[in-house]
């Protein structure tokens, strides 16, 4: 099918993770379209403040919910960590105890003061992307966690750069380069990028 392609900042999908596809699409436009919609109403479900308050972001079950509505209508695979090796995260096996420790740290984080709140939701967001839990979609459900984190604690959401991260160009370098000197302990860039 290769509708994804291997556009810079995509983890590839297997043949069989792409046959999980459940609309009837053609081109990557029609996907990002799609998926687009299907995030809308994640967004929708994951930041409303009454319902927000009642549930714990930093729950296991809450990651795999939170993708399962992000991406339900578009992959039978969502909410499902991937079963295949990436070039990028952890490997498979060893998703959820990486996923513990991740939601440990951040408990750690907020209790201890360790970091200011939008340090600790950006860092959370940079580890969920390191481990890459799913087949697709990790960047764009970190950067909800990070945004549901910070609302949480009274914060507004992350910019993300201020653009679309569906085009292909600057601001996808800029992220994809952020991301790459967090990779190297310098959080610094994915900060100012996040508040752009």
């Amino acid at each position: 099918m290769t509708l994804l392609g291997s556009a810079e900042g995509n983890t590839p999908l297997s043949p069989e993770e792409e046959l999980e596809l459940i609309p009837n699409l053609a081109t990557r436009e029609e996907l990002n379209e799609w998926e687009r919609l299907n995030i809308l109403k994640a967004d929708a479900w994951a930041l409303d403040a009454k319902r927000s308050r009642r549930r714990d972001p930093l729950t296991e079950p809450f990651v795999r919910e939170l993708h399962r509505r992000m991406f339900d209508r578009t992959w039978k695979w969502a909410g499902r960590y991937r079963t295949t090796e990436k070039n990028i995260g952890a490997a498979h096996y060893q998703i959820r105890d990486s996923l513990a420790v991740l939601l440990g740290d951040v408990r750690y984080w907020l209790e201890h003061g360790t970091y200011g709140l939008d340090e600790t939701a950006i860092r959370l967001h940079h580890r969920l992307v390191s481990i890459h839990p799913f087949a697709n979609g990790n960047g764009r459900h970190a950067r909800l966690m990070a945004d549901i984190l910070a609302l949480r604690h009274g914060r507004l959401l992350f910019t993300w750069g201020g653009g679309d991260f569906l085009l292909i160009g600057d601001l996808r370098r800029n992220y994809i380069d952020a991301l790459r000197a967090a990779d190297k302990n310098d959080i610094q860039p994915l900060l100012a990028f996040a508040r752009r």
